[in-house]
């Protein structure tokens, strides 16, 4: 099943705001984070808050960058420290990706962005690609936004992009060229070709990141059909507050109108469908399995499992069991094949429904604690509290992980 996505702006578009509102659709930022702290140079943190504004619920992302005892979040690559690190030239960008642990799919994404970004700068400042080095989108908190939403938008199945009019600021704003034209010229030439609309912020309301992201995905993904069906939309909210608007941004998810599938003679509305891929081990060290599930999550599964079964002859063996996305089955099977004994590998259609989510954080006697709330039909029906922030302040404090578990 094909999947589609639209962004809506108000309050403009950057890379944290474009993976806020994928969060909210459902990207698993946990993995996200688990990925990229498999090849990043630096330890980091995407931290997700519910956030409420003019009516409107969604979350705000933030990238936590520890770099040398220094923490730095998402929007303060201004400070002097950071900045002096954040001069890197696409060639030492696209080498970090290249050994990167992503599929195909993503890998390709993420470097057309840059590349984006680069010819725009190289553009604006009369030089070649090969002389550029980014600046403010060189910092790992942008380049974690960047590979985060590439990755997102793999997780969600996602094969074409559209987007409505962007807003655009007024006035100047102040960057490591000195003041500049707002929008900033990088951002005007690659909003070419895209519809804008003024608005009288005297702030930066389209970054740079959200620009690239943005014409990336919308001209080198599909076209999305004129007719679509709405599965679901979310709010990604921006760090900063507007004075006439809400800071935020809506995604939404949408199938093809037609888009049912027969099984036998039952048949499935349109809804999340998705792969179950299959392989019985009978002969495969269960050390390898187990060592193969971390990297599984990592390239994309979305739930891997195993299960004690007997083939002929009597042999006990597992059934190792993955659920993927269509876009992340071919890189999945590819790690399946490569990390086991297998000859073969079973994939069948599944239908799959999920309960809208939110977070909340919960105050402890230990400290705060992030929820998963779960609703089906706008009613909040289970709830269930962030294991390993559990088991992190149970560390800290020196007792168990139930003492901590909110009663």
């Amino acid at each position: 099943m094909k999947k589609y996505l639209r962004f809506d702006s108000v309050g403009g578009a950057s890379g944290d705001m474009i993976l806020s509102a994928l969060a909210v659709l459902g990207a698993d930022l946990q993995a996200i984070e688990k990925t990229l702290n498999a090849f990043f140079p630096e330890k980091l943190h995407l931290r997700c808050e519910p956030v409420s504004d003019a009516g409107l619920n969604g979350v705000r992302m933030t990238v936590e960058v520890k770099s040398e005892n220094l923490k730095v979040k998402s929007g303060e690559w201004r400070d002097a420290h950071h900045q002096e690190h954040a001069h890197r030239g696409l060639k030492e960008i696209e080498a970090l990706l290249a050994g990167a642990p992503l599929s195909e799919a993503s890998r390709g994404l993420a470097v057309s962005v840059f590349r984006a970004l680069g010819e725009a700068e190289a553009k604006i400042h009369n030089t070649s690609l090969e002389k550029i080095h980014f600046h403010e989108v060189g910092a790992w908190d942008s380049v974690a936004d960047i590979v985060g939403a590439c990755l997102a938008l793999e997780q969600l199945g996602v094969c074409g992009v559209s987007c409505g009019p962007l807003p655009a600021g007024v006035g100047t704003i102040s960057c490591s060229h000195g003041q500049m034209p707002n929008p900033a010229p990088a951002t005007q030439e690659l909003l070419q070709g895209m519809r804008v609309m003024q608005t009288d912020e005297p702030f930066e309301l389209v970054t740079p990141t959200g620009a690239a992201l943005l014409r990336v995905w919308t001209q080198t993904l599909e076209r999305v059909p004129d007719e679509t069906v709405i599965e679901k939309s979310g709010f990604g909210f921006g760090q900063r507050t507007l004075q006439r608007r809400p800071n935020v941004l809506r995604a939404t998810l949408m199938a093809e109108a037609n888009d049912e599938f027969q099984v036998s003679s039952f048949k499935f509305p349109a809804g999340e469908a998705l792969l179950v891929l299959e392989a019985n081990l009978d002969d495969c060290n269960p050390e390898w399995i187990a060592s193969l599930v971390p990297v599984l999550l990592e390239k994309g599964a979305l739930d891997v499992w195993q299960t004690p079964i007997v083939m002929k002859k009597g042999r006990t063996a597992i059934l190792l069991s993955v659920l993927a996305t269509e876009a992340s089955a071919a890189a999945l099977r590819e790690v399946m094949f490569r990390g086991t004994t297998t000859f073969g590998i079973r994939y069948y259609p599944v239908q799959r429904e999920v309960l809208e989510r939110r977070f909340e954080q919960l105050e402890t006697p230990y400290g705060k604690i992030p929820v998963k709330v779960g609703l089906y039909k706008g009613e909040v029906i289970t709830r269930s509290p962030e294991h390993d922030a559990c088991e992190a302040l149970a560390k800290a404090h020196g007792v168990s992980v139930r003492q901590v578990w909110p009663k």
